[in-house]
């Protein structure tokens, strides 16, 4: 039966727009801009980049094909505080101010949307994986708990943008680029514009052979985007992808078997065959389709309500069982704008909520050398999550803004085992998860900011219910915590230095980590308390910017990240991990970068990135060591009578480090590494008409 709460938050959704009248229209972001100048949409505060009271990072599409267009891994991890990892080719893992001892394997514990469209399930996971970065025009992220906003988390949130490039005319797109290792990917696009009707069509192929024994993988993504001015006073826009996504799964290695051979794959031992017998594999088929609709109504007042569909074909045979699951996933999200102005003061208001709806079946059979044997468990699942927030911003004078914000959140799981007729329920909430910034403009360029918030993440089904374990947890509990930050952004000497310096400390409690039984299979368990504080450095020169010499362009940037973090309260059965080094996580991180372009149409972009040693257990007695990665490319753009055509070449890890960008944390046997690839190179094409 559906409680009340859901019922109302249900016809919320409903009757949002029954009266609506007016279109409220966002900026659009340029590569050329400076930082300072440009308009973000966190916390739907539509307010330029130094005066949004938190601390946001933006990449516009430039950047996330800035050294390796199919991918975003290099482009992602030049922004502080955040590491996105890639065990393998095809499996992301992805992190913001935090340790990702919660994902063997994809993004938990942060909320993503897409145009402002919720993409995270119900369940907590989020199959970033599919998304292809040539399909994006730019993207921002949140850092820290963002629950008063956007409901469930404690590690951030990603807002994807694919509708920055509307408004700009017809054109067509096409690439090909190849490289090491077999790599080919291909991508094209066809957009259009009449009236008030924007039509975009990408599609986009990407293979690879792989560093590594048994790491192949195969992508195919084709994505529709359309804006509809229904009335002068009403837009409607629509995105729809599906994806394709196959990928083998080498396996970890040990630290001896790193030295031995890094290509191998997971060689069998006495108990468990290997990776390739196995024919250990991802296969990910999904449908996604989703509407948001943006009006007035009336007066002050605007609102946004979005619906999202999609359904999740998931095939995963592992070293020790055949997953297939099969899951239905339905979200929708409404908020209310209301603005009023009068003098120096101003107050932005919003109110609304999101529910999301998951429904998994999920058949667990032995494997036999890749083949499903016989049935071991199958089990059906229903996640529901849903909250209202509210949120009120206050710019008062010319110099302060305040934000204040609250959201409560509910989380119910039921989940039945088909194999032993076994039912359980779970309800995690109402939680109530505030926040409160404020932000000082010490000059017209450059402003302080502090903000507290509290954030929780309740368990993902994946977490209550691992692959393989046949049980659900009915002890696995939410973690939660509060985060504090400061820090100082803006630009100098007329815009040339750009900067922004953050201090965070978040407290959380119940933190869930990752274990794995003897038999390879993953669990989960609560881990006490850990203290995650660190310091956040960002700076950019932009050293010529539209000079009349040869060079026409250079920038200078440097990423700096301080993450002492510890577990401070953490025991499991006879050991005290308390004060040792929270696993997964760097203690610092330094990425810098040179950006260079001509008048002749020739550029170059360089990047260097240094990551201290991590601990990859949490008795910290393995650790993954320090790496040193060098990439780079060159390219020259030809002008074309309607076009241009760009040609380009690059190489990565150019030093040839031997490293692992993604650790199998707590692994059984000391299987912790998977190495990345030695050094590569590639090169390609594109063409806009």
């Amino acid at each position: 039966m559906i409680k009340k709460p859901l019922l109302l938050l249900i016809l919320f959704f409903a009757t949002a727009n029954c009266f609506a009248q007016a279109v409220d229209t966002a900026a659009v972001i340029s590569d050329s801009t400076a930082l300072q100048n440009i308009t973000v949409t966190t916390f739907e505060t539509k307010t330029k980049w130094k005066d949004a009271p938190t601390t946001v990072a933006l990449l516009n599409k430039k950047e996330l094909q800035r050294i390796d267009p199919n991918t975003m891994v290099a482009a992602v991890n030049t922004i502080t505080g955040v590491r996105m990892e890639e065990r393998s080719p095809g499996s992301y893992r992805l992190s913001i101010r935090g340790s990702l001892l919660r994902s063997p394997f994809g993004v938990r514990d942060i909320k993503i949307y897409i145009d402002g469209i919720p993409f995270t399930d119900a369940t907590g996971n989020t199959y970033f994986n599919l998304i292809d970065p040539s399909q994006l025009q730019g993207l921002e992220v949140i850092k820290g708990p963002a629950g008063s906003m956007y409901g469930a988390n404690t590690g951030g949130v990603v807002l994807l943008n694919s509708l920055h490039d509307a408004g700009r005319g017809n054109r067509v797109e096409a690439s090909l680029n190849g490289g090491s290792y077999g790599l080919f990917g291909e991508q094209a696009s066809w957009q259009t514009q009449h009236g008030g009707v924007f039509s975009a069509l990408q599609q986009s192929h990407v293979q690879s052979d792989g560093y590594r024994q048994h790491s192949s993988t195969r992508k195919d993504v084709v994505k529709w985007n359309g804006q509809f001015a229904l009335s002068p006073k009403m837009l409607l826009s629509v995105v729809a992808f599906y994806a394709d996504l196959y990928y083998k799964t080498p396996g970890g290695l040990t630290q001896a078997q790193l030295d031995k051979d890094p290509k191998q794959s997971r060689p069998a031992t006495a108990t468990i065959p290997s990776a390739v017998t196995q024919h250990s594999s991802i296969h990910n088929q999904t449908p996604f389709v989703a509407a948001a609709l943006t009006s007035k109504l009336g007066g002050s007042f605007t609102n946004t309500t979005s619906v999202a569909v999609n359904h999740t074909q998931f095939t995963n045979p592992f070293l020790t069982n055949y997953e297939i699951r099969n899951e239905w996933n339905y979200n929708a999200r409404t908020s209310f704008g209301y603005t009023y102005s009068k003098g120096g003061f101003r107050l932005d208001a919003n109110a609304g909520g999101e529910i999301g709806y998951n429904v998994a079946h999920s058949d667990d059979y032995g494997n036999r050398a890749g083949v499903q044997d016989t049935v071991q468990a199958k089990l059906l699942a229903h996640t529901t999550q849903y909250f209202v927030f509210g949120q009120v911003n206050i710019h008062a004078g010319n110099r302060w803004l305040f934000q204040v914000g609250a959201s409560t959140n509910t989380t119910h799981y039921w989940y039945n085992s088909l194999t032993i007729k076994n039912t359980q329920q779970r309800t995690a909430g109402p939680l109530a998860t505030p926040r409160i910034s404020a932000l000082y403009q010490l000059t017209k360029s450059v402003s302080v900011y502090a903000s507290a918030a509290r954030g929780f993440s309740t368990p993902t089904l994946a977490e209550l219910a691992p692959s393989g374990s046949h049980t659900f947890s009915t002890t696995l509990q939410p973690e939660y915590g509060w985060n504090y930050e400061a820090g100082v952004k803006g630009s100098v000497i007329k815009n040339r230095l750009e900067f922004n310096v953050a201090y965070y400390y978040l407290g959380l409690k119940q933190a869930i980590v990752s274990r794995t039984d003897s038999t390879g299979t993953g669990y989960f368990v609560n881990a006490g308390s850990t203290v995650q504080q660190g310091a956040e450095l960002w700076v950019k020169g932009r050293i010529i910017h539209g000079g009349h010499g040869f060079v026409s362009s250079l920038d200078v940037w440097n990423s700096f990240s301080y993450q002492p973090y510890k577990f401070t309260d953490y025991i499991s059965g006879t050991h005290d991990y308390s004060n040792n080094k929270l696993t997964g996580v760097p203690r610092t991180v330094n990425v810098a970068g040179v950006d260079v372009a001509t008048r002749g149409g020739w550029y170059a972009a360089v990047t260097f990135n240094y990551t201290s040693s991590m601990p990859v257990n949490d008795a910290n007695t393995f650790f993954a060591g320090a790496y040193h990665l060098l990439q780079a490319k060159l390219g020259k753009t030809f002008k074309l009578r309607s076009g241009t055509v760009t040609v380009f070449a690059g190489g990565d890890n150019l030093l040839n480090e031997l490293y692992s960008l993604g650790n199998d944390i707590n692994a059984v046997g000391n299987r912790f590494y998977n190495p990345a690839a030695g050094r590569n190179f590639f090169a390609g094409a594109r063409l806009v008409l």
